[in-house]
């Protein structure tokens, strides 16, 4: 039950991470584009194309932490696994639990930063956007983050007691 109510939820978020991830980046892109063209060839640059593509840049950072759990992508030093083999099942337990502290307290502090920014009313200097849109990326990520690494933490106990990694 637990390992279908998992692959349910885990194709749920492939399936927002990609196509969110995918979106994002095109129009920032395009927007690019359009700015490089006019600049260089018409002598006139586009403002909001530039705070456009920073807070693309901030999205696709923080659901691409989620991604990276998924695909176990995240900055490790593996050199004590290496000289001790023995480690490597502790180390990347131990691991996953300092993701697990991380992503919740994104999860907390980004949700007071998003309470604070619905209280302040402060909104982006040239597209106008509040600002607690671009905050509520935070807590988004932590929950995502948290539920990515409830994930590879069962499918690493699911290949250590030998019963496979249910399907992710």
């Amino acid at each position: 039950m637990f390992a279908k109510t998992l692959n349910v939820v885990d194709k749920a978020m492939t399936f927002f991470e990609d196509w969110t991830l995918f979106i994002t980046v095109m129009v920032a892109l395009v927007a690019l584009f359009f700015n490089v063209v006019l600049r260089y060839g018409f002598n006139y640059s586009l403002a909001w194309s530039e705070e456009l593509v920073r807070e693309v840049i901030i999205y696709t950072t923080l659901i691409g932490c989620s991604a990276a759990v998924k695909n176990r992508s995240l900055i490790r030093i593996d050199a004590s696994v290496q000289i001790f083999p023995r480690l490597k099942v502790p180390l990347t337990f131990f691991s996953h639990l300092v993701t697990l502290v991380f992503s919740v307290l994104v999860l907390y502090y980004g949700w007071q930063l998003a309470l604070l920014q619905a209280q302040t009313h402060q909104k982006t200097i040239i597209l106008q956007i509040p600002l607690i849109y671009v905050f509520s990326m935070l807590p988004l990520m932590g929950g995502m983050m948290t539920i990515r690494t409830v994930q590879v933490i069962y499918e690493d106990i699911g290949k250590l007691l030998g019963t496979g990694d249910k399907g992710f």
